[in-house]
């Protein structure tokens, strides 16, 4: 690649490639980098004009080849993120400065770390020399505040570091497949006293009646869906008085494009649908993205978005289950406490100075959260 100069172009809408070309970039990444997934939210209006999120994905170019791409978009908000800089926004009224529109390198409403840059044989160092100053540049021409590469895999952290880039953490809570058997020698691993909670937390669930099920791709049918995205809409209504980012049109293609990443946690009580959660997953990774009710059952929460999902590792000996942000009540259920990474270049050197600084001081004050987060995970100590 160092023999030959790259060239980077914008491109605003997605369909201007396939799914072949798209995909084949990198085949081996997570489903909320793949084509089907960017496309749906581009077709839904879930992204695009009038939502904040105006797609200007990067192609890179080896000559006349395609050899990578990169999901970026320009925002005029900081929803849908799950990396808050709405300080880093206020600082910036507060001097009479725009800090919006900004960049970021991001799946939508996705707090997943993930590569997002697909490309062909590359050599990370060399593609982000050539790339990174390139979007700086960019950025300056098109009056863009800063740029924002949000859950960057740790790979992609050096380089970010490397090129001066401000490095912030976050916490999330994962769960890893430890080579258990089943759910049973899962929780074996447990102290007795958690053993036996889960184990009680689980039965209440169906004590009240309740029976759960999971769907995986065709298996999930138009009925289903209807039933989901009500779920979906009663949370977000709930948490936040809206109906949500993603229109119902988003799931409708997802479905019709990429089954094979979908796995549908549906609970009922007297054949109704009460509960349901929505997974994505390939060989090596499930998230858990949406969750809703239609009724308040105990514990149901902890069954249909925790234990399916683990049981669902298990089954298919998928190795990473990410179950979404927050929740500190996940530790106590096998979910250990997980650095995460975002890099932040900011055009402006007082403002860029300042939030370095206050990066580096909120590094060490996760670090050390994490570290006692941990003490807390159920597991029996060895020895």
């Amino acid at each position: 690649m160092s023999d030959t100069t790259l060239r980077f172009t914008f491109c605003e809408d997605i369909s201007a490639l396939s799914a072949r070309q798209w995909d084949g970039l990198a085949p081996d990444q997570p489903p909320f980098t793949r084509h089907g997934f960017l496309s749906a939210l581009e077709h839904s209006n879930s992204v695009g004009p009038g939502t904040g999120w105006d797609p200007e994905h990067v192609l890179i170019w080896q000559d006349d080849t395609l050899i990578g791409c990169l999901p970026l978009y320009r925002k005029s908000h900081s929803y849908g993120e799950y990396v808050f800089d709405f300080a880093w926004a206020n600082a910036y009224h507060h001097y009479q400065r725009d800090y919006y529109p900004k960049w970021v390198i991001a799946i939508p409403f996705t707090p997943v770390t993930c590569a997002k840059l697909r490309c062909t044989d590359c050599a990370l160092d060399e593609l982000l020399a050539s790339l990174l100053p390139w979007l700086q540049q960019r950025a300056g021409e098109r009056g863009i505040s800063s740029i924002h590469w949000l859950f960057a895999p740790d790979a992609i952290r050096q380089q970010l570091e490397h090129h001066q880039w401000s490095v912030r953490h976050s916490v999330q809570f994962i769960w890893q497949h430890q080579g258990y058997r089943d759910m049973d020698d899962y929780l074996s691993r447990m102290t007795a006293r958690r053993r036996k909670s889960i184990r009680k937390e689980r039965q209440r669930v169906s004590d009240q009646g309740v029976q759960v099920s999971r769907l995986v791709g065709d298996d999930i049918r138009a009925e289903d869906w209807a039933f989901f995205y009500q779920c979906y809409r009663t949370t977000y209504r709930q948490r936040s008085g809206h109906d949500g980012y993603l229109t119902a049109a988003f799931f409708q293609q997802l479905a019709d494009t990429m089954p094979d990443a979908l796995m549908l946690v549906i609970a009922r009580r007297d054949n109704m649908p009460v509960a349901a959660a929505l997974y994505l997953f390939d060989d090596h990774l499930l998230c858990g993205r949406y969750w809703g009710a239609v009724e308040d059952i105990d514990a149901l929460h902890f069954e249909c978005c925790y234990y399916q999902g683990i049981e669902f590792c298990l089954e298919r000996n998928i190795h990473t289950f990410n179950p979404g942000t927050q929740g500190e009540h996940k530790i106590l259920r096998g979910f250990a406490p997980t650095l995460c990474y975002s890099g932040h270049w900011i055009a402006d050197p007082a403002f860029s100075h300042a939030i370095g600084q206050a990066n580096a001081a909120e590094r060490q004050e996760l670090q050390h959260y994490a570290e006692q987060a941990a003490t807390l995970l159920p597991f029996k100590q060895d020895g």
